[in-house]
Formats: C-alpha cells, structure tokens, sequence
C-alpha cells in the first residue's frame, strides 16, 4: 500500500506515493542514482575509458528501471489503477 489515489483524469485514477516508508526508500534510491550520474560524469571528465563510462550509465539506467518498477508494484498493490491502464503506462514508459 504504497499510493492513494488523488481523483479523476480522463477515465483513470490518478496515485501518488503515500507510504513513508517506501517514499523514503524511493528517495534513497534515487539519491544512489544521482551519485552514480555524477560518477559517470566524473569519468568523462576525467577522460575515462567509453566501456568504463558505459558501464556505469548501464548500472544507473538499471538502478532507475528498478526504481519504477518498484512504483508500478506499489500501483498495482494497491490496486488503484486497471490492469488496462497498467499496461498502458508501462508501454508509454517502460
């Protein structure tokens, strides 16, 4: 039970993140991932190695997927969303 819904657009309920808990571990994540981005960036201006370089954008761009799946979990948990409207956002975004 990680979202709550907030109301009516078009014909699908919005969700925001309403559990503490999983908003914080959320929030930690993404701070994980901004410090790997400015690794990455780091690397490049240090004139690291391209496979270096893409390899930790790989690490990043996982570690963001992660994170928005765990959100879509959080979604579908608290059944706020249609599993049509689940697969819709997964096919916009994922």
């Amino acid at each position: 039970m990680g979202y709550k819904s907030e109301g009516r657009m078009a014909s699908y309920t919005m969700s925001q993140l309403a559990d503490p808990g999983k908003k914080k571990a959320l929030c930690a994540r993404l701070a994980r991932v901004e410090g790997q981005l400015r690794g990455v960036q780091r690397l490049i201006d240090g004139d690291a190695d391209c496979e270096k370089i893409a390899q930790q954008l790989a690490a990043a761009r996982k570690a963001l997927d992660k994170s928005f799946f765990t959100m879509v979990g959080c979604m579908i948990e608290q059944d706020d969303l249609s599993g049509d409207h689940v697969a819709q956002m997964l096919a916009k975004f994922a």
